[in-house]
């Protein structure tokens, strides 16, 4: 059994344990069976809309229980990132789990023409172009871009994809010159906070996509499984720089 040998499951949401309001099939028992097992689970999403609070009520629709503690978010990496540093004042484009974990770091969101210290982007389903140009004049002015992750699709409930922080990214980059410092996946600050809420050990981080999740593990070091319920697919995971350690058609395959 592949859960056997580790301790900690740094598992990703969408596209692993459901796709918008629908679960994936096997995921909340698989979950359940890792508890059952004694494993620590870390919910690492890289989805910086949602405050955790929202992740959890999230997680219990789909039959998906998970404790506050667990949940790992990139901007709740990013706040505590920023707030590190020592930043105060940022500009932002993103929606309310980036904004309010950044005013629970302290950090005071001010309007892109108030020159903030910081430029932090995240997904964004109302972004304008107005707020484009507004934040690539607050960076040309001197702001700092930073970025809470940067996939640059999502995966829709019907089986396509919709733009993601990352195609908003590319337009700001595109148009200033510059390139964000990014604290979501495949980075290492959100992996290594969301080991750390799963209580250290030996990691699997379990996800759907290779560029985010796999060379994540891989830039970190850890071993990853990829299931094949969300983005990527087995062919490209044989033809990839990083290749997974484990291919699984769903979760269910961490327990055979």
């Amino acid at each position: 059994m592949i859960a056997e040998g580790y301790d900690a499951f740094l598992l990703d949401l969408d596209g692993v344990l459901y796709r918008g309001d629908s679960p994936i099939s096997e995921a909340p028992a698989s979950v359940e069976a890792l508890r059952s097992l004694g494993k620590r689970l870390a919910f690492v999403t890289n989805n910086s809309s949602r405050s955790p609070d929202a992740v959890v009520a999230h997680l219990a629709s789909v039959g998906v229980h998970a404790d506050l503690a667990e949940v790992e978010t990139s901007a709740l990496t990013t706040a505590a990132s920023l707030r590190d540093r020592g930043v105060r004042r940022a500009a932002v484009i993103g929606e309310e789990g980036l904004r309010t974990a950044l005013t629970s770091a302290g950090i005071e969101i001010v309007p892109s023409d108030a020159r903030p210290e910081a430029m932090v982007l995240g997904w964004d389903r109302t972004v304008t172009y107005d707020d484009l140009r507004d934040a690539s004049l607050a960076v040309q002015r001197g702001a700092t871009l930073f970025a809470s992750n940067d996939d640059v699709s999502y995966p829709a409930p019907d089986g396509y994809t919709w733009p993601g922080a990352g195609a908003i990214l590319a337009a700001l980059e595109t148009a200033t010159g510059i390139q964000a410092e990014v604290f979501g996946k495949p980075n290492p600050p959100i992996l290594h906070a969301a080991l750390e809420r799963a209580g250290g050990g030996r990691p699997l981080v379990v996800g759907d996509r290779l560029e985010t999740d796999v060379d994540g593990a891989a830039n970190a070091g850890w071993d990853a499984a990829l299931v094949l319920t969300g983005i990527s697919t087995r062919a490209e995971a044989e033809a990839a720089s990083h290749r997974p350690t484990y291919v699984l058609d769903d979760l269910s395959g961490l327990l055979t």
